[in-house]
């Protein structure tokens, strides 16, 4: 099973601490816990993506009209819904009755009573089909045998490039690039078209931004953050390495501002035609093919680069997660077997068009001739890409825990999130690599005492 801790001593850690987390984010969370909607309304909070932006759009005009429930979504920037969500959960004041969570989360907040177990719904809604979501995706929404999550979609990573501006300049990308191939690269478009650079990579703080990326670089180059005995690696050589060759690569090559870009911003660049290369999720293609985008038809998909392991794309869910605490379970579950289903994947297509579908859930996704005639050019490379995945084995040495873009422990959110300001203020260029990380090894060292 995906994203659980591999020995009893470990599982006891895990739940001392998200026990912590919850008495200190209930702190903070205010007191209260009446559903500002009132009456039989639905409380979503979402991250405000864009395929997100596109539910909301299409809840009231299809959903609320076909059941009768109204839906208040509250949207958010990430890192501000992180925190939201943490906060109204751990103290199960229910608000909210419904929250967008990742892969990351579902383990703790399990562990913790915080999540509805989804099992007596997906077992007497066959028409749902929970069959149909990918393995590995479901895998990372079980905890000790249970579901928690449905997944609105699924995605891992890769690299994304400008056929166009490559064939004026003469470049050509390899079918499975190698950092080192695509730091040439990136010299080589830097400038192509007026105001381009070469790539975009994410520079901005949060462990589900700058962090994300890196660490996929950090694992095929041979680090890794902690040894399966629990030491901290992230002065190692290996880390050492990787983190001077991303920082190195984005100061050189990169966006503009790139201590504050994170997944929006270089969506932002790539669409405008600001960058030649991407390397991020593979959700982003969607946006890229969508009708009316600027470089629609323009853009080559292919593998997370590598350098030691044979892949090294990350596996990753925003799912919908239902508060323990929620007295709207029942239509709480409608809501969520919509925003998943089949039937939402057929409206979006007819609605919005195909490309922006939310996939990466579904194995029939990849069956419909519709979708695979608009995103043919990414669709083959993102199913492998998300079928690859391997949390627990993500680089070249045992680890301690499961993830591949994060650690998975409770205290990665803190972990990850100061060790990600280091790193940015690397690429800043206010302090070094070295002096970045030598202050996240002392940072990991703490966590890492806790574990041994």
């Amino acid at each position: 099973m995906l994203f659980q801790p591999r020995t009893t001593r470990l599982r006891r850690r895990a739940g001392a601490a998200t026990a912590a987390f919850a008495v200190l984010t209930a702190g903070c969370a205010g007191a209260g816990g009446t559903s500002f909607g009132g009456g039989d309304a639905l409380n979503v909070l979402m991250v405000n993506n864009p395929q997100m932006v596109e539910l909301q759009k299409l809840t009231a005009r299809h959903f609320t009209k076909e059941t009768g429930i109204k839906v208040n979504f509250t949207v958010l920037p990430e890192n501000d819904v992180r925190d939201k969500i943490s906060q109204d959960f751990s103290n199960q004041a229910g608000q909210y009755d419904i929250a967008t969570i990742s892969n990351f989360e579902v383990p703790f907040f399990a562990e913790n009573g915080w999540l509805h177990s989804l099992d007596d719904y997906t077992g007497t809604d066959p028409a749902f089909d929970q069959n149909d979501i990918l393995a590995p995706v479901a895998q990372s929404l079980t905890h000790e045998g249970s579901l928690y999550a449905e997944p609105f979609y699924g995605e891992s990573s890769f690299l994304m490039y400008r056929k166009d501006v490559f064939a004026a300049k003469g470049l050509r990308m390899p079918d499975r690039p190698t950092w080192q191939q695509v730091a040439g690269l990136a010299a080589e478009a830097d400038g192509a078209e007026k105001g381009m650079k070469g790539i975009c990579l994410r520079g901005l703080p949060g462990w589900g931004e700058v962090v994300a990326p890196l660490t996929t670089v950090v694992n095929t180059m041979g680090g890794t953050w902690f040894t399966k005995d629990w030491e901290a690696q992230l002065d190692s050589p290996a880390f050492t390495k990787a983190t001077e060759f991303y920082v190195d690569l984005v100061r050189k090559h990169g966006e503009s501002g790139a201590a504050q870009s994170g997944y929006a911003e270089c969506l932002n660049n790539m669409t405008q035609g600001k960058t030649a290369m991407w390397y991020d999720a593979t959700a982003g293609a969607g946006s890229l093919e969508a009708s009316g985008s600027p470089v629609k038809g323009k853009i080559g998909y292919v593998p997370a680069p590598v350098e030691k392991t044979d892949s090294s794309g990350w596996l990753y869910t925003w799912a919908w997660g239902m508060q323990k605490a929620s007295k709207k379970p029942d239509k709480a579950w409608k809501f969520i077997s919509w925003a998943s289903s089949k039937e939402y994947e057929q409206l979006v297509g007819e609605e919005s068009g195909w490309a922006n579908v939310p996939a990466g859930k579904r194995a029939s996704t990849y069956d419909r001739a519709e979708y695979v005639k608009t995103a043919g050019a990414f669709a083959a490379v993102t199913k492998k890409a998300i079928a690859g995945a391997d949390p627990l084995d993500p680089g070249t040495q045992l680890r301690p825990t499961a993830g591949i873009q994060f650690v998975g422990i409770p205290e990665f959110t803190d972990l990850g999130t100061k060790v990600s300001q280091e790193i940015s203020a690397a690429i800043a260029g206010r302090q070094s690599v070295a002096e970045a990380l030598d202050a996240s090894q002392s940072l990991a060292e703490k966590v890492a005492k806790e574990y041994r």
